[in-house]
């Protein structure tokens, strides 16, 4: 069988590409770890009971995942900055999952097109392309983890002037878009630990199948 450098760092970039989009989207899609800090950061103190604070999310999260045409968040009223901020939002989920799904069906169209050439990636410098998306993407994101833990709220404004720039309409006042009042940061917090730690443990695995393969993988 033939061996591919060029497929080789395709697959590197595909699978960290998959890796890491995967990781932000779990957040996303799995509505009850939300569910799960509305008791523990006490939601319901602000007036709301549990089921109409799960009704608002999950409104705002049907549109900012494409589900629904309009802002809405239960029975919450909301000004017109704060449905733009969420139409911003709403673009960058909608990237990641398109992202998502684009990278993870062309790693697949890369590896089956591989098969029926006859044709594998070649190992850069004795490890496979998981390896080299593992490595890159972890490394970076406990660098970012690090920085971030050691000032989560200088962080927290630097992530929205870097995805939302030149405005200031994610800064919500309470009065007039009370949907802040059930986001909390520390949420969100915990929405960033949950990303790392999934990118961390694929990671981890990534390098470990590497090291089992790496036994099986005949020399280039």
């Amino acid at each position: 069988m033939k061996t591919s450098k060029l497929l080789s760092v395709l697959c590197s970039i595909l699978i960290a590409l998959v890796v890491l989009t995967g990781a932000i989207a779990v957040p996303l899609l799995c509505r009850p770890f939300y569910y799960a800090h509305i008791g523990g950061m006490g939601l319901t103190s602000y007036g709301l009971p549990e089921e109409e604070i799960k009704t608002a999310y999950d409104e705002m999260m049907d549109y900012c995942l494409g589900k629904t045409r309009d802002f809405s968040a239960g029975v919450l009223p909301f000004s017109p900055s704060g449905a733009d901020h969420f139409a911003d939002v709403r673009e960058l989920f909608l990237l990641d999952l398109r992202v998502l799904v684009v990278s993870l069906a062309v790693l697949l169209a890369a590896l089956v097109a591989g098969r029926i050439k006859n044709l594998r990636p070649s190992p850069l410098l004795g490890r496979g392309s998981g390896f080299w998306a593992a490595a890159g993407l972890g490394g970076v994101f406990l660098a970012v983890g690090g920085l971030a833990a050691l000032d989560f709220d200088r962080a927290f404004v630097m992530f929205h002037s870097i995805f939302f720039p030149g405005k200031d309409n994610w800064i919500f006042d309470w009065q007039t878009d009370p949907i802040i009042l059930f986001l909390p940061q520390e949420f969100f917090r915990n929405c960033a630990l949950l990303v790392l730690a999934l990118i961390l443990l694929w990671s981890g695995a990534l390098i470990g199948a590497d090291f089992i393969q790496s036994k099986k993988r005949p020399a280039s």
